[in-house]
């Protein structure tokens, strides 16, 4: 029983490997596939119950005027009596009768692809004749050859096929293939054109997704359809409006934290310089990037528009800040690798990994590569002291901080990484971390988009 069960649950398996993947293929299985087996089951029937039963009555037939002409011949074999026979037979039953004089019946046959036809005339025969015969059904296509042993020879009979054969059936196996093409093209035009509405509705949810503006998105479709994208349409406006009242509150709550900040800096500035000032001013530049780092988080990637870059370019722009911090960074990227992406955004993100790595370790490597699902994979890795494999999830927590060895910085507030993954995930893609062959940590962000060779490592 256990056996059995593996061997059904494999079989599953292997079924539902091969069932369509898409909608449009599954809609069209569940329309085709009963179409396609009442086509065959009607074909079946009227072979077996109709056109097999006309045949073996025409073979019956056949076979009784070809037992008729032996029996005649066997009456009186001369050979005005077969000439008068043979005159007979072409002009009241459509038989070519011939009597080939000292011959035998043939040792091979052909057998018809259509077996059938071959097992009606087999059974026809044998029960009408006691002399041995062979016939041959595929030799001409017109014509049935069939021939018997008779004294002094062999009486050859050419009989016109339908004689033997219901030639209609390739008629009503047309007809029955063109309406299957003729019922899958009228499935294949409705599928097609309900599936292409949810395909779009798919599209303006992943552009939403990520950001993106689709205006000219509207409802189209089956009822079910148009209400699904009825509801995504007002649940987009409803997180438009969301998005749109915090930026408003974030640009207030900007305002109003800096304009106190100004004033204390200022303060800060006209007053004597003593110990007491510095450290002011030191909490007062600690708090402006506590704000900045706040709002970038809250603010995410804002309204900004996609555009086409070269990743290259962008990546040595922020790999400077590392450089000026004293770390040693390669890039190796092909020059004129483009990716559509928020620059902004993806450069904050790069910018976050990569001082990152330098705050921790003196060499890092930024590799862009080709990633195994399709796209980009951007891989910065240092040789600082890393993270344990059970804390890297814990590393993307907003606010989080770490207390082991990557903790000695105490500038920040925890969320650069959070940033990071949050303008990853919103380019579709998304960041983890790994232990780096350098000795320290890997970081991997993944974007979609098209790759070209890698050029050589180009240290800046």
């Amino acid at each position: 029983m256990t056996d059995l069960h593996r061997i059904s649950r494999w079989i599953g398996v292997q079924v539902r490997r091969q069932m369509p993947k898409t909608l449009f293929g599954r809609s069209l299985l569940i329309i085709i596939l009963p179409v396609a087996i009442m086509q065959i089951a009607v074909t079946y029937v009227f072979f077996d119950a109709h056109w097999q039963t006309v045949t073996s009555r025409l073979s019956e037939g056949l076979a009784g005027d070809i037992a008729w002409a032996v029996e005649s011949y066997n009456e009186d074999p001369s050979p005005a009596s077969f000439a008068k026979l043979a005159r007979r037979a072409e002009e009241s039953k459509g038989l070519s009768i011939a009597l080939q004089r000292g011959k035998h019946l043939p040792v091979n046959r052909r057998y018809s692809l259509f077996a059938p036809i071959d097992r009606s005339m087999q059974k026809a025969l044998g029960e009408r004749l006691d002399q041995p015969f062979w016939f041959d059904t595929t030799r001409y296509p017109a014509y049935v050859d069939v021939r018997v042993q008779v004294p002094g020879g062999v009486m050859r009979v050419l009989a016109p096929r339908d004689r033997a054969v219901a030639t209609n059936g390739h008629i009503f196996v047309l007809w029955m293939t063109v309406a299957t093409v003729l019922l899958t093209a009228i499935a294949l035009l409705f599928i097609r054109n309900q599936v292409r509405a949810i395909e779009r509705l798919a599209s303006a949810a992943e552009a939403f997704g990520r950001g993106a503006d689709v205006p000219s998105f509207k409802p189209h479709g089956a009822r079910e359809v148009r209400r699904a994208a009825i509801a995504f349409l007002d649940m987009r406006a409803r997180i438009q409006r969301h998005i749109d009242q915090r930026t408003t509150l974030l640009a207030s709550v900007s305002h109003d934290l800096r304009t106190p900040l100004t004033r204390l800096k200022l303060a800060l500035a006209l007053s004597e310089p003593s110990k007491a000032n510095e450290a002011m001013k030191r909490d007062v530049v600690e708090m402006e990037h506590m704000i900045d780092e706040y709002l970038a988080f809250a603010r995410g990637e804002g309204g900004e528009a996609i555009e086409t870059v070269r990743l290259r370019e962008l990546i040595e722009a922020v790999s400077e800040g590392a450089v000026r911090a004293g770390a040693r960074v390669t890039v190796t990227a092909d020059p004129q690798l483009q990716a559509p992406v928020r620059p902004n955004a993806l450069k904050r993100a790069l910018s976050n990994l990569v001082m990152n790595a330098a705050a921790y370790g003196e060499t890092v490597q930024v590799t862009v590569r080709p990633w195994p699902q399709g796209g980009v994979e951007i891989v910065v890795d240092d040789d600082g002291p890393g993270i344990p494999a059970e804390r890297y999830e814990d590393a993307f927590k907003a606010f989080g901080r770490l207390d082991e060895a990557r903790n000695q910085n105490t500038k920040g507030v925890g969320l650069g990484l959070a940033i990071a993954r949050d303008v990853a995930r919103g380019h579709g893609g998304d960041i983890t971390l790994d232990r780096s062959p350098l000795g320290g940590l890997r970081a991997k962000l993944r974007l979609p988009g098209a790759l070209r060779p890698m050029s050589e490592p180009r240290r800046i």
